[in-house]
């Protein structure tokens, strides 16, 4: 019997937990010719969400823990999870079910057809603003036409990966992380599922705005140097037009004999300057902040428990 590992990582989801727990239960009852186990990566929970998945854990023994020593985020939980995931595949699910967990049998079916990367593409974005779903639009535009590699747009982590995914996604340790981009990275057979995406069942999201700006720019720095060639591109274009400006300020002067005030050209010309050079600067203080990061080599979690059925080999056990 093959297994299947549901990776799901959590944040102050006391809520929803039951009404989750009660849907996988009803989904892998269905499908009963699979081993499901469920590995929930507690990041830091501070409104009773741990109490409340000790709870389930004595009603269900396919409940895993892995409890994190502090709120790491989102991309770290999963990398946590990554670390801690068994089976022959895993399913990465956002606890909120606005991901219709009802989709996994679905993903099976493509995963035994021999796909190894089975995502689920959002049709319609139900209970989100206008100004996100615009701001998420055109970030996607964004990223596509930067980005070195295809990521596709209004995809989240909502998907079944083969456990050779897994194990290439444990290869990658760096700190500042994107993982829908690295989901595209490591290539590896892809299938693509549409849904209509549903509005939380409890709770509140946790993501705001700022944390949705830092999640853009971990994806564009990331994966593509284009805002570094765009700002040579723009410092370059502004050098080429101050001198063509001074040129015909030269004209005119001495040439033409024309009386022209320089004040204007010149403090024009000199924002101008001032201002590519500020974005330029801050260009590269992003991508050489990142590197200051990674070069500390830093564990990316501390595990301060964990409560498994099943033990992974002894590469599991490594945090960080």
């Amino acid at each position: 019997m093959k297994q299947i590992c549901i990776l799901i990582p959590t944040y102050n989801e006391k809520e929803v937990l039951p009404y989750l727990y009660e849907r996988l239960q009803r989904i892998s009852n269905q499908l009963a010719n699979y081993d499901f186990s469920f590995l929930l990566i507690n990041d830091g929970s501070t409104d009773g969400t741990l109490e409340t998945i000790n709870s389930l854990r004595q009603q269900d023994s396919r409940i895993e823990l892995v409890n994190l020593s502090r709120n790491y985020g989102k991309e770290i939980a999963m990398m946590a999870g990554f670390d801690y995931a068994h089976g022959d595949a895993v399913i990465i699910l956002d606890a909120d079910l606005q991901d219709p967990p009802e989709l996994i049998s679905q993903m099976l079916e493509y995963w035994e057809d021999g796909y190894e990367d089975v995502y689920a593409k959002r049709s319609s974005r139900e209970g989100e603003t206008w100004l996100k779903k615009w701001t998420s639009k055109k970030y996607y535009k964004v990223l596509q036409k930067m980005a070195t590699i295809d990521i596709p747009k209004d995809t989240g982590d909502f998907r079944l990966l083969d456990y050779k995914c897994i194990e290439a996604l444990r290869t990658m340790r760096e700190s500042q992380r994107y993982t829908k981009g690295l989901f595209s990275f490591i290539g590896f057979r892809k299938k693509e599922i549409l849904f209509e995406r549903e509005s939380r069942v409890a709770g509140t999201t946790k993501w705001n705005y700022r944390k949705l700006v830092g999640l853009a720019a971990d994806g564009i720095t990331s994966f593509s140097i284009a805002p570094l060639r765009l700002a040579t591109i723009l410092g370059f274009s502004i050098l080429t037009l101050g001198m063509v400006l001074l040129l015909v300020f030269l004209l005119k002067e001495f040439v033409f004999e024309m009386n022209v005030s320089g004040i204007t050209g010149i403090v024009s010309v000199m924002m101008l300057l001032s201002g590519i050079q500020l974005l330029s600067i801050g260009l590269l203080g992003e991508y050489i902040g990142r590197m200051f990061i990674e070069t500390k080599n830093r564990p990316l979690y501390f595990v301060s428990s964990e409560h498994r059925g099943i033990v992974r080999p002894e590469k599991s056990k490594r945090i960080g």
